[in-house]
């Protein structure tokens, strides 16, 4: 497959344009990720207790339910969020997958998988922090970091 980047300042609006012999898988999935990434936010409010924070969703390591709240996981801080697990898998970047029924993580964040019988710990850079896959949600993880690395 060829890839093409055009740039033209006097367009307005950026477009993505797929030539193709035929609609294939590839296609469809290439679409959606563009389309997705196109969606997604870039800066979203947190808080801590009455303290409003505007972050970049890269910044986050993970999301998890504890407590029915959604925390969101930095490097050296735990923020809240008034979203659900469900409503942040729509609206966050490719980089996001879900692990396991309460946590979504950053896969540009990953250090390292420990495989077990029952799960998956997950580690990651420059933090302490980790969290665990879930087997159901595992391969699903690895195809996903091999897309993205």
């Amino acid at each position: 497959m060829k890839m093409r980047v055009e740039i033209d300042s006097s367009t307005k609006e950026g477009e993505v344009i797929i030539r193709a012999p035929e609609y294939t898988q590839n296609i469809k999935e290439i679409q959606a990720l563009v389309e997705r990434q196109n969606a997604t936010q870039k800066v979203m409010t947190f808080y801590q207790d009455a303290t409003e924070f505007y972050l970049e969703v890269g910044d986050i390591l993970f999301f998890e339910t504890e407590e029915r709240q959604v925390c969101a996981h930095t490097e050296d801080a735990i923020y809240t969020t008034h979203q659900r697990l469900y409503e942040l898998e729509d609206r966050l970047p490719i980089e996001f997958i879900r692990i396991s029924k309460s946590c979504i993580v950053n896969v540009s964040k990953i250090l390292a998988l420990t495989k077990s019988l029952s799960n998956c710990l997950v580690q990651f850079q420059n933090s302490h922090k980790q969290v665990y896959a879930s087997r159901r949600y595992y391969k699903p993880l690895q195809e996903h970091l091999k897309k993205l690395r």
